[in-house]
């Protein structure tokens, strides 16, 4: 009997957890279907039915966290990605080592987030967003420096529901929000289970700093479902701004059901009226196109798009607006803004700056604001910049637009604090953009006399205060480099000591961009023995460093250079009376080669009786050839056309240490 009654309960076990099993796959099946279609609060709300039941997998972390991420709901986000990274560190993708280090931002978890952003760059190498990671190892110090140029407020005319994306629409404000029209429409857009968005406009007293109440901006350029980010010309006669795939009139899907973003246009009749939108030409059902911008001049529109062909999420394409108002070809901005991420909100401001918003770039998490020029003409203006603090915070931050005359802007955040999901905020700009010029100070230390290569010398880099900024030691190849910061545009003194040798010491001034300075060519750096070792056959020009012993043409009298020169000779034989020389005089080859030869004899002479005369020095231990032109230092043979400078380097003593 008991035998009978353990094979029941077997039966029933087995009957249960098989169709408990069978019911948690039809759950994740359900969710993955709701998640494919981008519903991800239902996804959301599905999975974690499933979760609750103590199922894990891959897929349940990753999607759970996705639907969170999606949504700009880091907070959720981060706590299903660790369950993902913790659980399973072999089996999941590159990509949710990045979306967790940026949800860890958005905690303000900045040191954990850096160890993952390592994982993702082992993993990544080729990607622009591990390439940033890596080669700006002090971002956040970059984004100190940018931050506390600008002073915010919370717009008045936000409310508790989702505002953002303002526009400037002559004195007025234009942007986007979902107020009223949940009330007065009962439908929701399944991605986030919000309303839809509509046009809004408020009036700006800049002598007052204050808003009018809001109300709708135009019934015929709003419709049912989303409307948001406007741009106007100058003339207020045109608008460009993003809506849903709908005509007015046909719901716009793509292939997978999908409906998509796209860019439409209006503009005002004689009598002031706004036309009927039209999709822009290169729209399409497969793709988005979204949050236009428009160039200085009007003839470029900027946007944002998740076409075929870009590099990440979403990426900032320009195209041309021909003078009969229709579009030229979509082109990509390229991989100096575009990222695996997502680029998106741009502005161009009346100094042809680019705004927008990224995630790829490096950021304090979520979505930051970052700046470059348009047309960049230095390395400088090249690089996109985080804007720093109180624009950029832990969560999004997007849809930043300026006014450089007036240095008043706004920009959208769902940062805590707001009254919304997504708020606008106000702000004036108190300072202009920072300049962030990193300079590197590079050499090889050298010996003056030999040009060897000298180990183990103490370099000191001294600002113009004289106080130190960094002293490093050469290493075995002679190379040294700075560490410390070096500012662009700045005078240091570089000092250069080591033992036996006498210390040298120069001044020199930055550039004004971020490059390497390699000093590794400059005499004045080079260190000289104070005691040096001479042998049977040197040049002592060359060991006492003397500036060449020039003779005028068709001359041998000592010039008044020459005798500075020859001083330094005669008081190291004065110094050493046993050393011996010889006199060696050169010509250049104008003039016959025998004139040539008794000219350099009768120069080395007058050279040895000066030093003899002068110096007082035993003619026994003085002898003088001449060469003529046998020995040129370049090509000026006879009847080459050579320039004076040219010929003078021919013209020339040395002296060679016979006996010491």
């Amino acid at each position: 009997m008991m035998k009978y009654l353990l094979k029941f309960l077997l039966v029933l076990f087995t009957f249960f957890i098989g169709g408990n099993l069978f019911g948690q796959e039809k759950k994740l099946a359900k969710a993955k279907n709701q998640y494919n279609n981008y519903q991800y609060i239902d996804a959301q709300e599905t999975y974690l039915k499933v979760a609750e039941k103590g199922y894990r997998s891959v897929e349940l972390f990753s999607h759970l966290g996705d639907s969170y991420y999606f949504n700009s709901q880091f907070e959720e986000a981060l706590y299903w990605y660790q369950e993902l990274v913790i659980s399973y560190p072999d089996k999941i993708k590159a990509e949710y080592y990045f979306r967790y280090a940026q949800t860890l931002k958005s905690a303000k978890r900045f040191e954990e987030s850096d160890i993952y952003m390592k994982e993702f760059v082992q993993l990544s190498k080729n990607d622009k967003r591990a390439q940033l990671f890596d080669s700006i190892p002090n971002y956040l110090e970059r984004i100190e420096l940018q931050s506390g140029r600008y002073t915010i407020e919370n717009a008045t005319f936000n409310t508790s529901f989702t505002d953002f994306g303002a526009a400037f629409y002559g004195d007025n404000i234009v942007f986007s929000s979902s107020r009223d029209t949940l009330i007065l429409k009962n439908n929701v857009h399944q991605w986030n289970n919000e309303a839809f968005l509509d046009l809004f406009v408020t009036h700006y007293d800049s002598v007052n700093n204050s808003f009018s109440k809001s109300k709708k901006f135009n019934d015929r350029l709003n419709s049912k479902f989303h409307e948001s980010t406007a741009i106007f010309t100058k003339d207020e006669s045109t608008v460009y701004f993003t809506r849903n795939n709908f005509d007015g009139e046909k719901f716009g899907k793509d292939q997978e059901g999908t409906n998509r973003l796209k860019i439409f246009r209006s503009s005002k009749n004689g009598e002031g009226e706004w036309s009927k939108p039209q999709s822009l030409s290169f729209n399409s059902n497969e793709y988005s196109t979204a949050h236009p911008a428009l160039s200085t001049d009007e003839k470029t529109l900027y946007f944002s798009s998740d076409m075929p062909g870009g590099q990440g999420a979403s990426d900032l394409y320009e195209v041309a607006i021909k003078d009969d108002g229709s579009f030229g070809k979509p082109k990509n901005l390229g991989s100096r803004i575009n990222t695996e991420g997502k680029e998106t909100f741009p502005f161009i401001s009346e100094k042809g700056d680019l705004y927008f918003s990224s995630d790829g770039h490096i950021g304090l998490g979520g979505l930051d604001v970052f700046v470059t020029k348009l047309k960049p003409t230095t390395k400088e203006e090249k690089l996109a910049i985080n804007m720093g603090k109180p624009i950029n915070g832990p969560k999004d931050d997007f849809a930043f637009i300026v006014s450089d005359t007036s240095k008043r802007g706004y920009f959208s955040s769902n940062r805590e604090g707001g009254k919304g999901k997504d708020d606008i905020y106000h702000f004036m700009q108190l300072e202009d953009l920072k300049t962030f010029c990193e300079i590197t100070i590079t050499g090889v230390v050298k010996d003056g006399d030999t040009e060897e290569i000298i180990s183990g010398a103490v370099v000191t880099i001294y600002n113009e205060k004289y106080d130190v900024i960094e002293v490093i030691e050469a290493g075995d190849d002679g190379m040294y480099a700075t560490t410390n910061k070096i500012e662009c545009g700045a005078k240091y003194f570089i000092r250069i000591e080591k033992l036996d040798y006498s210390s040298t010491e120069m001044l020199i001034t930055t550039p004004d961009e971020t490059q390497t300075v390699d000093l590794s060519n400059y005499r004045d750096l080079r260190l000289v023995r104070e005691v040096k070792v001479v042998q049977v056959g040197d040049d002592l020009a060359k060991i006492l460093q003397l500036k060449p012993i020039y003779f005028d043409f068709n001359d041998y009298l000592i010039r008044p250079d020459a005798k500075v020169e020859l001083a330094k000779v005669i008081e190291v034989m004065k110094q050493y009376p046993n050393l011996k020389i010889e006199v060696r005089s050169h010509t250049d080859s104008r003039a016959s080669a025998e004139y040539n030869k008794k000219l350099s004899s009768r120069r080395a002479r007058k050279t040895l009786n000066y030093i003899a005369i002068i110096g007082a020095i035993d003619r026994n231990r003085l002898s003088s050839r001449g060469y003529g032109e046998e020995e040129l230092l370049n090509d000026c043979v006879y009847g080459v056309k050579c320039s004076e400078e040219e010929h003078e380097k021919n013209r020339r003593s040395e002296f060679i240490i016979i006996d010491q």
